[in-house]
């Protein structure tokens, strides 16, 4: 498998984390769980036209949208096949780092995977012309920047408020949501508002996504856990208040992730 990333330069770089490209990707398995982490992705299928969204509940339900697609920011696990996979690129957005080039707030997008058609127009499918069109995997992530900022909806800048409360938010200590909105000085419904509209989530269900990140990047090296430790070293009440969010988020027990995780960390077979 070739699986390569690029770092844009800025601006992009202060709202793209980075742009990927994946090719032969195979795998024991058909499809995989994808986690939530509250992030916006964009993904073209470089092999076909097509993109398949299952049902996360029912996997074998289906539905097919064209090549070029916006996941929207999640809070709830997800379901894709590998073989969609094989050939693809895709940009990883930074939290709350999608809003300028989406032309909507991104809370509209919360846990749907939509064809950037119905965002962009023709251009998504000039997007893929371009990709397609590329000689090299520098020019496929050329043409990624490219359009990118020839589709701005809104100037590359943030609300500093909201820079501010991301900040504190994806720290090492994640303050809680009161501290931050009394720092930045706004009404708690004003704060809220502000926030979805940039990121997508509200305050307080992205700091949960977050810490159930934390979680997933705990556990990307060990092989024995102490589960109260876990809990209480990201931030949870106890282990109940731990569990209970892991499997909100994932659809999975902490134990059956750590037994079936890859080293995409995020990405869990989805078995049975």
């Amino acid at each position: 498998m070739l699986l390569l990333a690029h770092k844009p330069l800025p601006p992009l770089s202060g709202f793209v984390d980075l742009m990927w490209l994946c090719e032969d990707y195979a795998a024991s398995h058909e499809k995989e769980r994808l986690l939530p982490d509250g992030t916006v992705e964009l993904v073209i299928n470089l092999r076909e036209d097509r993109i398949k969204v299952y049902d996360s509940h029912q996997p074998e339900r289906f539905h097919t949208i064209p090549g070029c697609v916006v996941s929207g920011p999640r809070s709830e696990f997800f379901v894709i096949d590998t073989e969609g996979a094989s050939a693809t690129v895709g940009v990883h957005f930074r939290p709350g780092g999608a809003f300028p080039f989406l032309g909507m707030p991104p809370s509209e997008l919360n846990n749907q995977s939509v064809a950037l058609e119905h965002l962009w127009g023709a251009a998504s499918s000039r997007l893929r012309e371009r990709l397609l069109e590329a000689g090299t995997v520098a020019a496929k992530f050329q043409a990624l920047e490219s359009t990118l900022l020839e589709q701005l909806a809104k100037p590359l800048q943030r609300h500093p408020a909201m820079a501010f409360a991301l900040k504190q938010f994806c720290g090492f200590e994640q303050p809680p949501v009161s501290r931050v909105v009394e720092q930045v000085g706004f009404s708690q419904r004003r704060f809220i508002q502000l926030f979805s509209d940039e990121v997508g989530l509200t305050p307080k269900l992205f700091c949960r996504v977050n810490r159930f990140q934390r979680v997933v990047r705990r556990l990307a090296a060990v092989r024995e856990v102490d589960w109260a430790d876990v809990a209480l070293d990201c931030g949870y009440y106890d282990q109940a208040h731990f569990i209970h969010d892991f499997q909100a988020f994932s659809g999975i027990t902490p134990s059956a992730y750590l037994q079936n995780r890859t080293e995409h960390l995020n990405h869990v077979p989805l078995i049975g």
